[in-house]
């Protein structure tokens, strides 16, 4: 499958994608530290400590998807976060699968 070139501007590095929903970090990103989740149309940013959605929305099966997958991948993306917020490249994680 194709990446959609969209998601790899080097403001908004994709770091997973699985299932059609792909998962980017924006470089220096105001707090709390958080990702953004984009499937079929619908956005959203969504805290990595937590889980809760900052903005935006995603269906219920692709909100589901992403908190398992957020559980899983929390010491990674918060890595990936400080990685970002030092401007420096981000670390792909493992897909859901």
């Amino acid at each position: 499958m194709a990446l959609d070139t969209r998601f790899q501007e080097p403001e908004l590095p994709e770091v997973s994608r699985f299932f059609g929903i792909v998962i980017a970090m924006y470089y220096n990103d105001h707090s709390p530290p958080h990702f953004h989740a984009k499937y079929s149309g619908d956005q959203a940013s969504i805290r990595i400590d937590n889980g809760a959605v900052v903005e935006g929305k995603l269906g219920t099966r692709a909100m589901r998807l992403v908190e398992e997958w957020r559980v899983l991948h929390q010491a990674q993306l918060l890595e990936d976060w400080n990685r970002a917020r030092a401007r420096q490249p981000l670390n792909q994680i493992e897909p859901l699968e």
